[in-house]
């Protein structure tokens, strides 16, 4: 018996191993969830790949976040296996014009589109599950900390601080149903998504040199386990909150 047995949870944003949405879908379904994955556009063909390599292969059904009709499609195609008891967000996206220094460039129809993948998404995907959790359950989300400006994150850090605002007003809007909507802020980690952000390695830099309890690049299984934790039955009171999970980077001076 796992902390999740019985639970069926949906996981978006898996696309490789290396992904930090893959960690939380195998230690789930190691602790005895029902998992179901999601992907989107040329993407889907790798996380169909990708979904085959864990313990037990999952159904894997195609949602981009930016359609609706995608999101009325997959909520009724979940509807037919029964309920949801949790949905992992992993999604984001911001054209190569938002990031790596050109924040004063960057024209308002990329920023908008970074806006929409990265933070409005979150909604959306509240849109799927939240009809089919009809006695509450947990939405968790994959964050990195928008409480400062970073190099060369530039629009895709307003959007996380944009997810962040989101995730509150949804734990807001939501708690009389007693849905949970939380955040794990991640330190670093080696991901196809962290690599196309020119200039990440500054990040691996500091943290691995700032982080009290130190930091691996490479390892994203403290926060699977966080997220494993906020979809279980273990957090029952905590809403709208973000978890750090970054060896206590965020914390720190100078």
């Amino acid at each position: 018996m796992g902390i999740l047995s019985g639970k069926r949870i949906l996981v978006t944003g898996v696309l490789t191993q290396a992904s930090l949405a893959y960690g939380v879908a195998e230690l789930a379904q190691q602790e005895g969830a029902e998992i179901i994955l999601t992907g989107a556009g040329r993407g889907l063909s790798i996380t169909e790949r990708t979904a085959r390599k864990l313990p037990e292969t999952p159904q894997v059904l195609e949602l981009d976040v930016t359609q609706p009709s995608h999101v009325a499609a997959v909520r009724q195609e979940l509807g037919k296996g029964g309920g949801l008891q949790g949905a992992l967000h992993a999604i984001g996206f911001a054209p190569e014009s938002c990031l790596g220094g050109n924040f004063l460039s960057a024209p308002w129809e990329d920023v908008s589109t970074a806006l929409q993948i990265s933070a409005y998404s979150l909604k959306s995907l509240a849109d799927v599950a939240v009809p089919l959790m009809s006695n509450g359950g947990s939405i968790v989300g994959l964050d990195f900390d928008a409480s400062v400006a970073w190099p060369v994150y530039d629009w895709m850090g307003v959007a996380k601080a944009a997810f962040e605002s989101t995730c509150r007003y949804l734990a807001r809007y939501l708690g009389d149903q007693n849905i949970r909507v939380n955040l794990v802020a991640a330190g670093p980690v080696r991901t196809m998504a962290a690599r196309s952000i020119p200039g990440f390695g500054e990040f691996e830099d500091a943290w691995t040199q700032r982080a009290p309890l130190g930091w691996d690049i490479k390892n994203s299984q403290p926060v699977a386990q966080a997220c494993v934790a906020l979809l279980s039955d273990w957090f029952p009171a905590t809403t709208g909150e973000i978890i750090h999970v970054d060896g206590g980077y965020h914390a720190m001076g100078a």
